[in-house]
C-alpha cells in the first residue's frame, strides 16, 4: 500500500480570493466552492488540484510546505507574478539552475524555477 497525492491544500481566513488569484496564474479554473469554507482549483496538464481551506487565523511565520513551480522563460514569468500581486522574497541560483521564492497575497511562499 502507498499513498498519493489528494491535493495541495492551503489555509486562509478568506479562501475564495485566493483560490482565484491561483486560478488566475495558473490558468485554472474554481471547479468547487463548497458554501465558501474550501475552493477547489483545477488547473489543466497538472493531475492534481489547488484546494484552498477556510481557517480562522493564519498559521505565524513561513509555511512549512510550499509549491515548486517551473517556467521556461523565468524573468518574464517573475514580471507577471509581480504585477498579478505576489512578492518577491528571495532569488536564488545554483549554477545553471535559478529560482524566485514569492509570496502569494495571503503571505504563503512558493517557487519558480527555470534555466536548466
Amino acid at each position: 500500500m502507498t499513498l498519493g497525492l489528494g491535493m495541495i491544500t492551503t489555509d486562509s481566513t478568506d479562501p475564495g480570493p485566493l483560490a482565484k488569484w491561483w486560478a488566475d496564474l495558473t490558468g485554472g479554473t474554481i471547479e468547487e466552492e463548497n458554501d465558501g469554507w474550501f475552493y477547489v482549483v483545477g488547473v489543466p496538464g497538472w493531475g492534481h488540484k489547488l484546494g484552498f481551506q477556510k481557517v480562522s487565523a493564519s498559521t505565524p511565520g513561513k509555511n512549512r510546505q510550499h509549491v515548486d513551480l517551473s517556467s521556461s522563460d523565468l524573468d518574464a514569468e517573475v514580471e507577471r507574478l509581480l504585477a498579478a500581486g505576489a512578492t518577491e522574497v528571495h532569488r536564488q541560483s545554483m549554477d545553471s539552475f535559478r529560482w524566485v521564492v514569492f509570496a502569494d497575497p495571503d503571505g504563503n511562499q512558493f517557487c519558480v524555477a527555470g534555466g536548466h
